[in-house]
């Protein structure tokens, strides 16, 4: 988010100072899924409308920094199989599909949620996972985590406008004398956008006085990378929370637990196993693919799970740009805009979801 934060302020002229605590990209965005997964198109909202729209405005502005960069993010619309064990799971589908239909519209472009019988890509789930059927989604996509940040960074290194310090963590934060202590050094600013990830939310805190509970906390995820002779523009398959993800180079991703209590925030353990065995069981061309490497990281979770976005009501210098936790990648391109918006006492052109506001989130900790 902070990364996209300084890309659209690069965009648009303003002097930024971009300090991470480590390295550029190296939390728990520099993990190994990058699933860019839709909500499910029933019961549309204004939350469910400005995640759709998010993602498929990703595709573009993705496309416009590989073309200023010469990278590649590892970005393709590939879909989402959904295995369907049950028969009233293809009774539910079928609604969707409808909702889809209804929902999934873009100017001329159409999404839709195929109800199947049987999957549609040879080779790649077993047919015996969906016993009452599948669902394809076209609106699903993937992005390679790491990739992306490469990008990311290569655009601000050559940017005017912005300023890079790594480890270069914020001792101290005054919103209201606009002053931060970075090292022995203390830097001022006009404005100042808090997208630290889950350690946002201890700042916040702190200068949130009357909260009965947290504002959020770090949920430890598990994932893994296998290599095996796949196409990359496979479908992400979902099931009961597993993800498979193909990604270019014959890669697979696997991913990922939701582990709310830890004592290690980057080991991986058992429940990492559970999944990749999991995964070998649906798909047969990774029973014995190899792994590559185990990743564990920390997510920001909000306490009403939505990202948390915008100014603090006591202080009004402070944007606050966080949370997410499963949706971050499709979506950080549009929060981070919104947040510069708001940084710079512009309008966006578009509406964050009320539930989005740190506002909101402020209130369900104070009850």
């Amino acid at each position: 988010m902070g990364l996209w934060a300084a890309v659209h302020a690069e965009r648009r002229g303003i002097s930024t100072l971009l300090a991470d605590a480590g390295r550029l990209g190296r939390g728990a965005s520099g993990g190994l899924l990058g699933a860019l997964m839709p909500h499910m198109p029933d019961r549309w909202s204004q939350k469910k409308q400005f995640q759709f729209d998010a993602l498929v405005s990703l595709e573009a502005e993705i496309a416009a920094l590989e073309a200023a960069t010469g990278l590649s993010a590892g970005y393709n619309r590939s879909g989402r199989l959904i295995p369907l064990p049950k028969p009233h799971l293809n009774r539910i589908a079928r609604g969707h599909s409808e909702d889809a239909e209804r929902h999934w519209r873009a100017g001329e472009r159409r999404f839709h949620w195929h109800v199947l019988d049987r999957p549609d890509v040879d080779g790649w789930v077993e047919a015996s996972a969906g016993e009452s059927g599948f669902v394809h989604d076209t609106l699903a996509g993937r992005v390679a985590p790491r990739s992306l940040i490469s990008v990311l960074v290569a655009f601000l290194q050559q940017a005017k406008h912005v300023r890079i310090m790594e480890n270069a963590d914020v001792a101290d934060l005054d919103p209201d004398r606009g002053t931060a202590a970075i090292g022995s050094k203390t830097v001022t600013f006009g404005r100042c956008i808090l997208a630290a990830g889950h350690r946002s939310f201890p700042l916040l805190q702190d200068l949130t006085p009357g909260l009965k509970q947290p504002l959020g906390q770090p949920v430890k995820g598990q994932a893994a990378l296998l290599k095996a002779e796949i196409d990359p523009a496979l479908p992400t398959i979902f099931l009961d929370g597993l993800y498979v993800v193909a990604h270019e180079g014959g890669h697979a991703a696997i991913g990922s637990t939701s582990e709310n209590r830890f004592d290690d925030p980057v080991s991986t353990d058992a429940q990492l196993d559970a999944l990749i065995e999991a995964a070998r069981a649906i798909v047969p061309i990774l029973r014995d693919a190899p792994i590559v490497e185990r990743w564990a990281g920390l997510r920001p979770k909000a306490i009403d799970r939505d990202p948390m976005i915008g100014r603090h009501p006591d202080h009004p210098r402070l944007i606050a740009l966080t949370g997410g936790f499963k949706v971050s990648f499709g979506l950080a391109h549009r929060l981070a805009e919104a947040a510069v918006c708001i940084a710079d006492d512009t309008d966006c052109g578009f509406l964050l979801p009320e539930s989005f506001a740190i506002s909101s989130h402020i209130a369900v900790a104070s009850r």
